[in-house]
């Protein structure tokens, strides 16, 4: 053995990855952590999806190999999706290009349009993945901070400053995690004026659209978008299903299909119960979504009652599937995310996992159990 890539030392085990096995030490321990700090959905699917995904998996013909970009059941069920929710029309044959989880996605994206000395916009705040995918090629990524003061939109004077001769790619996220920013139609025309004017690729992650969220928007319904934007989405919060992997992308012809060189080199086709089980996912009515977001919506009220406890800032105007809170001055995030871990058994998450821009916060996941959460909020006022 002669060592390891050159590339492994651009990048760390990813925080969650690592902090959860602690998680897990503390509960073999014998200790009742309660766990806040994941974004996996712990509510069920509606049945008539996991009803599809066993009917399928009982065909003959379900087990084996299956096309890279999914049937053309599934890619119609997207395209409906997209123009029933966003007013966006695709071509399910040649603009949408299923995924297996849109994190796939990021780095087969970098991969089609990247290489070694380009740069690359990422939030800061925001997804570790964009960071590490991007060091993982050999590229540079070019921070770009989001200002709380201003609903966590860029600092436009600062962006329009950067040297972008060498930035080929820009990533966004709105509603943004970790801050639940919601973004705004005017806002994405400024971002793709800016792509556009720069000629750089702009690419929207999207899997927070319909969490708490009364206005999801489409990067795509903007006209002019198909030449500079790309974009990711995911049924995994959607509809609870992320153990599954489905998600989509979305953009123009060509695009997609220098996605799909890279992809159909790396994977196979996604198994067959899991599109059937997608397609009834994606077919569900906005009944679906407004019962997930009742419950997501006492969830959210409990975790603001926490906040309180802590005396930490959070802005009720926010959505997704967090919430996103300033600690007050004097206290250290990193500190209070370690006392409620060993002294009140509550896991969440510090801000700085995000960049520098979240050094002063912390994060709370609302996929935690109502009555889990009381107990949260038991424990702080012992």
């Amino acid at each position: 053995m002669k060592g390891y890539s050159e590339r492994l030392q651009e990048v760390q085990e990813y925080y969650f990855s690592k902090k959860l096995q602690e998680v897990q030490e503390l509960r073999n321990a014998g200790k009742p952590i309660i766990n806040m700090g994941i974004g996996s959905p712990d509510l069920p699917p509606d049945p008539r999806v996991t009803v599809a995904l066993h009917e399928t998996s009982a065909l003959p013909n379900a087990h084996g190999y299956q096309s890279y970009q999914g049937t053309a059941e599934l890619r119609q069920a997207m395209a409906d999706f997209y123009s029933r929710n966003y007013g966006v029309s695709l071509d399910p044959k040649n603009e949408i290009l299923p995924l297996m989880g849109s994190k796939e996605g990021i780095m087969h994206i970098s991969m089609a349009f990247l290489d070694e000395g380009d740069e690359v916009l990422v939030p800061n705040p925001g997804y570790p993945t964009y960071t590490s995918v991007t060091k993982l090629l050999k590229a540079k990524p070019v921070y770009f901070d989001l200002m709380e003061r201003s609903g966590w939109e860029p600092d436009w004077e600062a962006l329009e400053n950067l040297d972008l001769s060498r930035v080929k790619l820009m990533w966004i996220n709105y509603p943004h995690m970790p801050t639940g920013a919601k973004g705004s139609r005017e806002l994405f025309i400024k971002l793709l004026n800016f792509a556009s004017r720069n000629n750089i690729l702009l690419v929207h992650d999207n899997p927070y659209s319909f969490i708490l969220n009364e206005e999801p928007l489409s990067f795509l319904s903007l006209p002019g978008s198909m030449d500079h934007v790309l974009e990711l989405n995911s049924l995994s919060k959607t509809f609870n299903i992320p153990g599954w992997r489905v998600g989509m992308l979305s953009g123009r012809k060509d695009y997609l299909q220098a996605v799909l060189r890279v992809k159909s080199n790396m994977d196979s086709g996604m198994f067959l119960g899991i599109q059937a089980g997608a397609v009834a996912a994606l077919h569900l009515d906005a009944s679906w979504i407004s019962s997930m977001n009742a419950i997501y919506a006492r969830r959210r009220a409990l975790v603001w009652e926490m906040a309180r406890q802590l005396q930490l800032e959070v802005d009720e105007g926010a959505v997704g599937l967090f919430v996103w809170a300033r600690v007050p001055e004097g206290m250290q995030a990193l500190e209070l995310v370690d006392r409620l871990l060993y002294e009140k058994d509550i896991f969440i998450t510090p801000g700085m996992v995000f960049g520098s821009k979240g050094k002063d916060h912390v994060r709370f996941s609302l996929c935690v159990d109502e009555g889990l959460i009381k107990e949260a909020l038991n424990r702080l006022t012992k």
